[in-house]
């Protein structure tokens, strides 16, 4: 099962958390629908390259990245999309575009926008294109310690 990495990290963290299963969906919006849960509260996990480097930007799936803004949040000269390519093998308990939005997992940055916190809970993959995982948001932000930014949108 791919999201056994992350119950672990979840559970030793002692986090309460619900795991819902849905209807296999491939993009965001289309989980999000899915599993019944609103764009805004589902958390997309966007790969990209932070002046070469892999990094996570994660916002609510109702959204899209804005490079611009996301270059002036990281304090880097390039801010790109990375390529599925470039980061399927990072994610080897993930089936591919499902990864968790928890970078300590696998050694990454994170990058969270900050419409993610407007809301009490955060629903995500939980790399599986069938299951999700909703927390409280304030548990989220304490384990993945990402850098909190507005980078969503245009």
């Amino acid at each position: 099962m791919p999201a056994n990495r992350l119950f672990k990290f979840l559970d030793e963290n002692e986090v309460k958390y619900v795991t819902l299963k849905h209807s296999p969906a491939y993009t965001a919006q289309g989980v999000a629908a899915s599993a019944h849960i609103s764009g805004k509260e589902m958390a997309k996990t966007v790969m990209v390259k932070l002046d070469e480097k892999m990094a996570m930007a994660v916002l609510p799936a109702s959204e899209t990245v804005n490079f611009s803004k996301l270059k002036k949040a990281a304090k880097v000269a390039d801010a790109d999309l990375a390529g599925e390519p470039e980061f399927r093998d990072l994610f080897p308990n993930c089936e591919v575009g499902t990864m968790p939005p928890f970078g300590k997992l696998y050694d990454l940055p994170v990058y969270s926008d900050v419409h993610l916190a407007e809301d009490e809970e955060i629903a995500f993959s939980a790399g599986s294109h069938a299951e999700v995982v909703r927390m409280p948001y304030v548990d989220y932000e304490r384990l993945a310690s990402p850098e909190v930014a507005d980078f969503a949108g245009v």
